[in-house]
C-alpha cells in the first residue's frame, strides 16, 4: 500500500519508522505544509492510505475532504480526541492520539488492509459456529449474534429470537468472534458492531428486531469502540 504522511516533523519521523517496519506499506511522500497536503489530495486517486494531521495550520482537512470528488482512505492524527466523532462523518479508516504508539499504529493500519480488500471482512460474517442447547449442538451464524453478556461463569449469546448460555468466559469468547464484527464495550459486554444504531455518552443501542437494546459502555472501552467505530465494516 503507497502511504502519504502529512504531519508535523517528529511525528512524520516516528510514522516513518513504524512504516518502514511492515513489508505491506511504502512511503510515497513524507509533507509537513497545508500546501503539499492539500496537492497530495488533489491527485492521490493512486495512494491507498494517508495519515493526516487534523491541527496542519492553513488547512481545514474536513472541508478539503469534503471537496473532494473521490473518497481517500484517511488515518487522522490529532493531539485529542475532540474530533474523533467528526471524522466518522468523514469515514476516517481510525482516528490516532499523539504521540502515537506502535500498537496503536499497527491496529489502524490492520484495519486500512482489511477495508482494502473488504471481500475477506463480508465473508466473515457468514461463518458459523455450533453452540450447545440442551443436549443439541445448534447452528448459530455469526451475523445473528447481536451481542454477548456474561453472567458469572457463563456467557448468553443473543439473536434476534434465541438466547443460549453457555460454560464460557469473556476472554475466551472475544479471543474467538472475528474483531471485524464483534468488539468488546463493557466488561460485561461484547456486541456486533453491524447492529449499533446509536452511540450514546455511556451506551450503545442496538438493533434488536423491531426494537432497540440499550447496552452500557464502560469507561476504559469508550475510546477503542469510537476509534473502531470511526469505519465501521458494513
Amino acid at each position: 500500500m503507497n502511504c502519504v504522511i502529512g504531519t508535523d516533523r517528529i511525528s512524520c519521523d516516528l510514522l516513518e519508522i513504524y512504516i518502514g517496519k511492515s513489508s505491506l506499506l511504502n512511503i510515497f511522500g513524507t509533507f509537513y505544509d497545508s500546501a503539499s497536503i492539500r496537492d497530495q489530495l488533489l491527485k492521490g486517486q493512486n495512494i491507498d492510505l494517508f495519515f493526516l494531521d487534523i491541527e496542519i495550520p492553513e488547512l481545514d482537512l474536513f472541508n478539503f475532504i469534503n471537496s473532494l470528488n473521490y473518497q481517500p482512505k484517511i488515518i487522522i492524527l490529532s493531539g485529542n480526541d475532540q474530533n474523533a466523532h467528526k471524522a466518522f462523518d468523514f469515514n476516517a479508516v481510525d482516528y490516532l492520539i499523539k504521540p502515537v504508539t506502535y500498537s496503536r499504529f499497527f491496529k489502524a493500519v490492520d484495519k486500512a488492509i482489511r477495508y482494502h480488500s473488504p471481500k475477506e471482512s463480508n465473508n466473515i460474517a457468514e461463518h458459523e459456529i455450533f453452540i450447545k442447547k440442551s443436549s443439541s449442538l445448534v447452528k448459530l451464524r455469526l451475523k445473528d449474534l447481536i451481542y454477548v453478556e456474561a453472567l458469572e461463569n457463563y456467557i448468553i449469546l443473543h439473536t434476534k429470537d434465541e438466547k443460549f448460555t453457555i460454560l464460557f468466559t469473556m476472554r475466551a469468547i472475544e479471543d474467538q468472534l472475528p474483531s471485524e464484527i464483534f468488539i468488546r464495550v463493557h466488561r460485561s459486554f461484547i456486541v456486533n458492531k453491524r447492529m449499533i444504531q446509536t452511540v450514546n455518552e455511556d451506551s450503545v443501542d442496538l438493533i434488536l428486531g423491531d426494537k432497540f437494546k440499550n447496552i452500557p459502555v464502560g469507561k476504559s472501552y469508550r475510546e477503542t469502540l469510537l476509534n473502531n467505530l470511526i469505519r465501521i465494516v458494513r
